[in-house]
């Protein structure tokens, strides 16, 4: 298998929303309409990425915060086609890599809603530690949830590299 995590483009958009919008994905993946897409994919604090396995995308990452001035990313949305096969801890080990090589990022975060077990086993597996719970900090389908906040910080990725 070859797998390669490249920057998405408006083409990309169409597999990005129909990732998003996987049956199971709507109890803990976020979902934009075209428009809100759009606008964040030609922002520049934004930066979308593919995941290419054998020449197909297998997910996508959505980074937010991407070479800020405050030295922080939150990784926005991730979401593959195909989950509990390996594939979104290949991804986020990707996305991960490519934050600390590309960027000056001290920080990169992630929220997820505690109950979701599967991604906090791949975030801690690539090197993300959980902080705590950010009450109703998530407003998700009209409904302000608790999140749990994971990051990881340069020096940790660092000793992961060289160890």
């Amino acid at each position: 298998m070859t797998f390669q995590l490249v920057r998405a483009s408006e083409n990309d958009l169409p597999f990005i929303m129909a990732t998003e919008r996987r049956e199971g994905y709507e109890a803990f993946v976020g979902r934009w309409d075209e428009a809100r897409h759009r606008r964040a994919l030609l922002d520049d604090s934004h930066a979308y990425f593919l995941g290419i396995s054998d020449s197909l995308p297998i997910g996508f990452v959505i980074l937010r915060g991407w070479a800020s001035a405050e030295f922080v990313t939150l990784i926005k949305r991730i979401a593959v086609v195909a989950p509990g096969q390996g594939q979104g801890r290949l991804l986020l080990a990707a996305a991960v890599d490519r934050v600390f090589v590309e960027t000056d990022a001290y920080r990169l975060c992630i929220g997820l809603f505690p109950d979701n077990h599967r991604a906090r086993r791949a975030y801690e597996a690539v090197g993300f530690t959980a902080e705590g719970i950010a009450r109703g900090s998530a407003f998700f389908n009209g409904v302000h949830r608790d999140e749990l906040v994971m990051a990881q910080l340069r020096p940790e990725w660092e000793k992961r590299q060289s160890g």
